[in-house]
C-alpha cells in the first residue's frame, strides 16, 4: 500500500508468551505485543501493540451476550513459532515478527502474514500509530463482504475505504457510502474464512488492487485489532461474524409488509387520500412515512401544526385503517431558544463540542444546528426518553433516523469538523475516532427509547449509517440511489453484499430516490423488491429538481390519470403495470410465513436471509462472479430482470434439484439455463422437497385470523427438511415459550412421498387446517393422512389435511426418470 516516504516499523523478535486461559500474549525484542484471544473453536483475535502497552479494551461492534464456544485448546511450543490448536483449526506465530499463519485441521492454510504482516507508521499529525496488516493472497483466492458497497460483488482487485459519508446519487463506482462494516470473507480452493477489522477510524482495504498478491488492510488511527473467522461453509462464516457483532431481535411482523414512502405526504388531507387509495385499489401495504416536513421548522420531535393539527387523532385513524406510521428524526437539533430539546442539551451539556470546548455547529434542514454526543451514556438515556410523547401520546409506531453519517450542508467533507470531541463511553477522543459510530449510537439511543415506550410491543427503527453491530438495535436501507436501470442492478447486489455482512434487515428506495423511474423499471424493481426483507418505496417526490435521471417517454405515456410525475405509488404508472405491481405486492405478503421464518433462522443462528451464489456453492468457481441470482432463506431462488425490454435472460441455478415456481417444470443445478421472463414474471425457483408456507392475501398485516394455511409442497426424489417459525408476530410471549417451530421431513421410497411434521412450542395459531398443493409430483394414486386414506377427489393437486398432522404419505405412479435438458419457461 501506498503511504508516501514514511518510516514503516515491525514487530521484532519474540522474547515471551504467556499464557492466561485463553488469552495468549506475545511479547517482542522492541516491545511489540500481541494479545491473542481464542473466542471459540472457530474465532481468533489478535490484538497488536507496537509499544507493548494495550489501552482499555472497548468495543462498540462485540456484543456482551456472545459466548464463544471452545471444546478445546492447546498451546504447543515448537522450534520457530508457537502454535494455537483448537478443535477446528490451528494458528502459529513465528518468532520472527510475529508472523500468523492460520490452517485447518488437515493442514490447509487458510490465512497467513506476507512479509510485512503488522506494521505500523507514527501518524505525525494527530499522534499514535497509522496502524496496517498484509496478508498473503492465493492464487485462487476471492473475496467477498464489505458491507456497503456499489461495486460487483466479488472484490478480488479492489480497493475501498469505510467513511460514512452522505453519498446523494452515488454510483457502481462511488466509495465510501454511509455504512461501515469492516468484515470480509476469503474464498479459496482450501476453504473459507472471514477477518473482521475492529477499528472505527478511517479504515481501508485492498484486495490485490496495488499489488495481486497482497490482501491489506489499516487505518489512520486505533489498533490492530482484528478477528479471524473460520466455518465449513461460507454460510458459517457469516454466521460467526453475526454471532459475535450480535444479532437482532424479531421484527413485528407488520415491518416485512409493503412500506410507501415519500419526501413528503403532507398535510394530513393528502396522507389520508394515499392510504384511502391503497385500500380502494386494495393493494395491500402496512405502512405510510412521514419525512421531514411534518416538523416544524425541522425541528425533531414536533409537529407541524398547519399540516397536522391533530397528529394523535390522525395516526389513531390510520391504524384503524390498518396503517402504521413511521416517521423522520435526524441528528441535527436547530439552533433555538424556543426549541425545549436545544435547551435541555445546551443545560445538560448533551451536544458535541470542538476541540477548545465550543459547541460544534453544522448546517442541515433546520439551518445551523448543534449535535448529541450519543457516546455519552446520559445522552443516550435523554435522547431515548425525547420519543416517549410521539410514541404513547401520538401513537406513531416507528422511526427513521436519516442523516446521521452525520451529514451537514456547509462542509465540502459533508460532515462535522475531525476536531470534534466525543465521551466514547469514557474513553475520550476525536471525531476521527468516532465518526464512524455515530450514526451507530443514535440508532442505539433511539432503539432502547422506542423499545421502552413501545413496550409491551416490538420496536421499530430504521437508520442510515452503522458501523458492525448496528444490526442489534435497527434495520437498514441503501440511502439515496437513482431511478435508473443501473441502480437496479446496485440495489441487487448491495443488499446481498450488506445481507451477508450481519445486516439482513436491509432493502433499497424501490424505484429509486432521485429521479423518475418508467413504469417497467418500477415493475421490475417491485419484483425484486418482495424478496428483500425491507420492503420499502421511496422516493423524492414534489422536491426532485430535475438533476435525476428523469426518463421523459415515462412521464408522457404513464402519467394520464392526473398523477404528477414524480408520482411512485402503486398505480401511478398506469393500467399496464398496476395489475402486475398488485399481484407481486400480493405475493409478498403470500411468502410471509416463509419470509418470518428466515428471520428467525437469521436471528437464532446469524444466518444471512439473502444469500450469493458463492455463499451456496462455494466449491464451484462458476458462481464467483455471479452476482444477478440469490436465494432468500433457504428454499428460494430468484434471478431478477435487470435491463430493460428484456423478456428473456440465463439464470445460474446452484447445486441441487430445483422447480420452477411458475410452471412446475424440473431443472438441475450447477447449471445455466435460459429463462422465459416477460413482464409479469421474475424466474423464481423452489428447492425440490421444499414445504413453502403461504398466508391468504391481507391487505395489511393482521387484517383477519388466518383460516387456513397453504403448504406448496415441491417433489423430489431426495430427503430435505423445511420449517415453519410462528408467534403472535407482535410482543414478547415468544420468549416465554408462546412460538411453535414446525419441521417438515420429506423423504421419498419406491414412488411413496414422505412429509413427517414435528411441532415444538406453545403457541396456538387461528388455522386448524392446512392446504396442501402438489407440485412436480407424478400422477397421484393414493394419499395417506396419518395412516388414513384420503377419499376425497383432489383438486388441481389440492387437498386438504388438519394442521396436526403426524405423516403424509402420498403414493405415486412410477415413472422412468428422464435425463433433464436445459429448460425454458413458458
Amino acid at each position: 500500500m501506498s503511504h508516501g516516504q514514511h518510516h514503516e516499523f515491525y514487530p521484532g523478535k519474540t522474547v515471551s508468551h504467556k499464557q492466561e486461559d485463553n488469552l495468549i500474549t506475545f511479547r517482542c525484542d522492541n516491545q511489540t505485543a500481541l494479545q491473542l484471544y481464542v473466542l471459540s473453536d472457530e474465532i481468533i483475535r489478535f490484538r497488536y501493540s507496537p509499544d507493548g502497552v494495550f489501552r482499555k479494551d472497548f468495543s462498540y461492534a462485540i456484543d456482551d451476550k456472545f459466548e464463544g464456544k471452545l471444546n478445546s485448546l492447546k498451546v504447543v511450543e515448537d522450534v520457530g513459532f508457537i502454535e494455537i490448536q483448537t478443535e477446528k483449526v490451528d494458528c502459529k506465530i513465528y518468532n520472527e515478527g510475529l508472523r500468523v499463519v492460520v490452517s485447518d485441521k488437515a493442514g490447509n492454510i487458510l490465512m497467513e502474514d506476507n512479509d510485512k504482516g503488522f506494521h505500523w507508521e507514527e501518524n505525525k499529525q494527530h499522534g499514535g500509530y497509522i496502524v496496517q496488516m498484509s496478508k498473503k493472497i492465493h492464487n485462487q483466492e476471492n473475496f467477498f463482504g464489505l458491507g456497503d458497497k456499489s461495486s460487483r460483488l466479488n472484490l478480488r482487485g479492489k480497493r475501498f475505504q469505510n467513511w460514512s459519508t452522505d453519498a446523494f446519487g452515488y454510483g457502481p463506482q462511488t466509495d465510501p457510502l454511509y455504512k461501515n462494516i469492516p468484515f470480509y470473507y476469503s474464498l479459496h480452493n482450501h476453504g473459507h474464512c472471514g477477518v473482521f477489522f475492529d477499528n472505527t477510524f478511517r479504515t481501508f482495504f485492498d484486495f490485490g488492487h496495488e499489488n495481486s498478491h497482497v490482501c491489506s488492510f489499516w487505518a489512520n488511527g486505533g489498533e490492530m485489532d482484528y478477528y479471524f473467522f473460520y466455518g465449513e461453509t461460507m454460510l458459517n462464516v457469516g454466521e460467526n461474524y453475526t454471532k459475535l457483532t450480535g444479532v437482532p431481535e424479531l421484527p413485528p411482523l407488520w415491518a416485512l409488509g409493503f412500506h410507501q414512502c415519500k419526501w413528503s405526504y403532507y398535510p394530513e388531507s393528502e396522507v389520508k387520500r394515499i392510504t384511502k387509495r391503497f385500500r380502494d385499489e386494495q393493494i395491500p401495504c402496512d405502512c405510510i412515512y412521514l419525512d421531514i416536513d411534518y416538523m416544524e421548522d425541522y425541528k425533531c420531535f414536533t409537529w407541524d401544526k398547519e399540516k397536522f393539527p391533530r397528529p394523535a387523532k390522525m395516526l389513531k385513524e390510520l391504524a384503524e385503517d390498518g396503517f402504521k406510521t413511521i416517521v423522520m428524526i435526524d441528528p441535527g437539533i436547530k439552533i433555538d431558544p424556543e426549541y425545549s430539546v436545544y435547551n435541555e442539551g445546551v443545560e445538560n451539556d448533551y451536544f458535541v463540542k470542538r476541540q477548545d470546548g465550543d459547541l460544534l455547529k453544522g448546517e442541515v434542514w433546520p439551518g445551523q444546528c448543534h449535535f448529541p454526543d450519543y457516546t455519552k451514556p446520559e445522552v443516550r438515556e435523554w435522547w431515548a426518553d425525547l420519543y416517549k410523547d410521539l410514541l404513547r401520546k401520538d401513537g406513531v409506531a416507528g422511526f427513521w433516523n436519516d442523516m446521521n453519517e452525520p451529514a451537514v450542508f456547509d462542509r465540502d467533507e459533508k460532515t462535522i469538523y475531525l476536531d470534534a470531541r466525543h465521551d466514547y463511553d469514557g474513553n475520550p477522543c476525536s471525531h476521527r475516532k468516532a465518526h464512524n459510530i455515530y450514526g451507530m449510537q443514535m440508532a442505539r439511543a433511539s432503539f432502547e427509547g422506542i423499545k421502552a415506550h413501545v413496550y409491551p410491543k416490538r420496536p421499530f427503527l430504521i437508520t442510515r449509517a452503522i458501523y458492525s453491530g448496528a444490526q442489534r438495535y435497527a434495520l437498514g436501507w441503501t440511502g439515496d440511489n437513482q431511478a435508473t436501470w443501473e441502480h437496479l442492478r446496485i440495489a441487487n447486489t448491495q443488499c446481498q453484499r450488506l445481507s451477508v455482512s450481519g445486516m439482513s434487515f436491509i432493502g433499497t428506495d424501490i424505484g429509486g430516490f432521485d429521479g423518475i423511474p418508467s413504469g417497467e423499471l418500477f415493475t421490475r424493481w417491485i419484483q425484486l423488491g418482495i424478496f428483500h426483507p425491507f420492503f420499502r418505496v421511496h422516493s423524492m417526490g414534489d422536491n426532485l429538481t430535475g438533476s435525476g435521471a428523469i426518463d421523459k417517454k415515462a412521464v408522457e405515456e404513464n402519467r394520464k390519470d392526473g398523477t404528477k410525475a414524480s408520482d411512485q405509488e402503486p398505480w401511478s404508472f398506469g393500467e399496464a403495470y398496476t395489475p402486475i405491481i398488485k399481484a407481486f405486492i400480493e405475493l409478498r405478503y403470500q411468502l410471509l410465513p416463509y419470509i418470518y421464518t428466515s428471520f428467525w433462522q437469521y436471528t437464532t443462528y446469524g444466518t444471512p436471509m439473502l444469500r450469493s451464489l458463492a455463499f451456496l456453492e462455494s466449491e464451484n468457481s462458476n458462481t464467483y462472479y455471479r452476482e444477478d441470482e440469490f436465494t432468500l432463506g433457504d428454499n428460494v431462488l430468484v434471478c431478477p430482470v435487470l435491463f430493460p425490454g428484456a423478456t428473456i435472460r440465463k439464470v445460474f441455478l446452484p447445486k441441487g434439484e430445483w422447480i420452477n415456481y411458475w410452471t412446475g417444470e424440473k431443472a438441475t443445478g450447477s447449471q445455466e439455463i435460459i429463462v422465459q421472463c416477460p413482464l409479469d414474471k421474475i424466474p423464481m425457483f423452489v428447492r425440490q422437497g421444499t414445504i413453502l408456507p403461504f398466508a391468504p392475501v391481507m391487505q395489511y398485516v393482521g387484517e383477519k385470523p388466518i383460516e387456513q394455511l397453504t403448504l406448496h409442497v415441491y417433489h423430489s426424489d431426495a430427503e430435505h427438511t423445511s420449517y415453519l417459525y410462528e408467534d403472535a408476530g407482535e410482543g414478547y410471549e415468544y420468549t416465554k415459550g408462546k412460538k411453535n417451530l414446525k419441521t417438515f421431513a420429506v423423504s421419498n421410497e419406491q414412488d411413496c412421498f414422505q412429509i413427517q411434521q414435528t411441532k415444538d412450542g406453545e403457541f396456538q395459531q387461528t388455522y386448524q387446517t392446512y392446504q396442501l398443493v402438489l407440485h412436480g409430483f407424478p400422477e397421484v394414486e393414493s394419499i395417506r393422512i396419518d395412516g388414513v386414506k384420503l377419499t376425497k377427489k383432489l383438486t388441481g393437486n389440492t387437498f386438504e389435511a388438519h394442521e396436526g398432522f403426524k405423516g403424509i404419505t402420498i403414493k405415486t405412479k412410477h415413472v422412468e426418470k428422464i435425463e433433464e435438458k436445459e429448460m425454458l419457461i413458458i
